[in-house]
């Protein structure tokens, strides 16, 4: 059994979604393991990763999602943990994960330097146990350059055994082969590949959201598969919404006063509509509320006012969730296209 390190030189980088890509493309038995939890579900009294319990079920594995990561708060770890038995309990991770797998694969943190103060950090990790390091680099073209560049001269690559690094989510793919590839190529880094970004993956589900904001459903339950795509905010009179050719996008989230009845049948009528966030903990007439159900269209109640909670809506994550079927497929596809099997081969 080998086991493969999955780090990121900055947060949404990709790494989960090309851990999905690489075990829909490789002929492999995969495991996972996630030392540091970032991104923590709460589900009948149980606390894992998100991650993780993505992971754990594209993969079938039979253990619980919360073996997968010793913990998420650092001060709770450094409290119970000092570098060696920090260490070794990763190790028992590992070998847990690896019974009857042919690799395990462990995903870092949210940058290179998350869990650093825990000894549980990618490279760390790397020089305490020998496992190669894969980075995944995404963002801004000049961004991803100057990671990797940060990356070579400073963090000590030879002693972490970087076994080499991904481009993702990148616009346009020509351009950055030609402009900034054999630069990177010059630092003595590998590049296994460059996988273009695909607009589908941006997409969030509005089961996705309606967690996120622990809104409670009170209409169109059936459409919580829905995707989201842009986000409307109705805070203008229903006129003026119905003029706004934001508000005829397919796919679209509008979030408004639960009072505001004539915004929420706007959203209705106008077509396309994926989800209504009601804030203010308002709760529309019962007529609305049976015009939504009957259109499949669910309504989110919120406890927060409307600007509140449209921040909140623009900084959850277009994180991929088991039920995205096309999600996953196109994942596994730019993977197979876009990435050298052969040398990920020659690491797992």
């Amino acid at each position: 059994m080998k086991s493969l390190i999955v780090a990121s030189t900055r947060e949404g980088a990709g790494k989960t979604s090309l851990l999905i890509g690489l075990t829909r493309a490789l002929d492999k038995r995969f495991g996972y393991v996630k030392p540091l939890g970032d991104r923590p579900l709460y589900r009948k009294k149980r606390l894992w990763d998100h991650d993780a319990s993505l992971l754990f079920r594209l993969l079938g594995l039979e253990q619980q999602p919360e073996t997968a990561s010793i913990g998420f708060d650092h001060s709770k770890i450094r409290y119970s943990y000092d570098r060696a038995s920090a260490l070794d309990a990763l190790k028992g991770r590992v070998e847990d994960a690896g019974k009857g797998r042919d690799v395990v694969a462990i995903e870092s943190g949210k940058d290179l330097s998350y869990g650093a103060s825990l000894f549980l950090d990618p490279l760390t990790i790397s020089q305490e146990t020998g496992i190669p390091v894969l980075i995944v680099a995404g963002g801004q073209d000049d961004a991803i350059a100057d990671d990797l560049a940060f990356v070579q001269r400073f963090v000590g690559t030879d002693e972490a055994n970087v076994a080499g690094v991904i481009i993702n989510k990148v616009a346009h793919p020509k351009d950055f082969r030609e402009t900034h590839l054999p630069e990177i190529e010059k630092l003595g880094i590998e590049v296994f590949g460059v996988i273009p970004l695909r607009e589908e993956l941006l997409t969030r589900s509005v089961s996705t959201i309606a967690e996120r904001l622990f809104a409670r459903v009170l209409a169109g339950e059936a459409g919580l598969s829905g995707t989201v795509r842009t986000v409307a905010v109705g805070a203008m009179s229903a006129d003026a919404a119905m003029s706004d050719p934001l508000i005829r996008l397919p796919d679209k989230l509008v979030i408004t006063s639960g009072d505001r009845s004539d915004m929420i049948l706007a959203a209705i009528d106008a077509g396309g509509t994926s989800a209504i966030v009601l804030t203010n903990n308002l709760v529309p007439p019962a007529n609305v509320i049976s015009r939504a159900e009957e259109a499949g269209i669910p309504l989110l109640l919120v406890p927060g006012d409307t600007y509140a909670v449209a921040l909140q809506v623009e900084r959850i994550e277009s994180l991929v969730t088991p039920d995205e079927a096309v999600k996953i497929e196109i994942l596994g596809d730019l993977v197979a296209k876009s990435v050298d099997l052969r040398g990920i081969e020659r690491l797992v």
